[in-house]
């Protein structure tokens, strides 16, 4: 079988346009992106706070510390970046990642991300928990953003 050319370009044509509307058929919950920041700012305060340290190092090792307490297995330390990963199993996976970050006048910036079974956790009394045994960790106390 032998297509004409205007056959071709009719083809091609058909099949550009259902790529085209099949691209357009994505809905707003398929954009991984389309998280309204209202929302992720007020999960952010949740997952963060300040403390008055001045020592990174001194921070980072206490992040460790009490995700050890807590029964998680450290994956990754990186002190260059601020970051430690860790993993608790018991039944469940419970992921968690801790940045560490210097801000003004000697204090630390830490937030905590962690996850359950790979769904992400906002749970502020999950995020209290974690800082209240930081805090005694550094002996210092925690100021929440805001």
């Amino acid at each position: 079988m032998v297509l004409r050319r205007s056959q071709i370009v009719a083809c091609a044509a058909i099949l550009a346009m259902s790529f085209g509307a099949a691209g357009c058929q994505m809905n707003s919950k398929d954009n991984v992106f389309d998280i309204e920041a209202a929302e992720q700012s007020g999960l952010r305060q949740v997952q963060s706070r300040t403390f008055k340290v001045e020592d990174k190092d001194k921070t980072m090792r206490s992040v460790m510390t009490t995700m050890q307490d807590m029964g998680f297995v450290i994956g990754n330390a990186d002190k260059d970046l601020g970051t430690v990963s860790g993993t608790k199993l018991d039944g469940y996976q419970l992921r968690m990642t801790v940045s560490v970050v210097p801000i003004v006048d000697g204090q630390m910036l830490v937030r905590a991300n962690a996850s359950y079974n790979n769904k992400p956790i906002d749970s502020e009394a999950a995020y209290n928990d974690y800082f209240s045994v930081l805090e005694k960790e550094l002996k210092v106390p925690a100021q929440e953003l805001g």
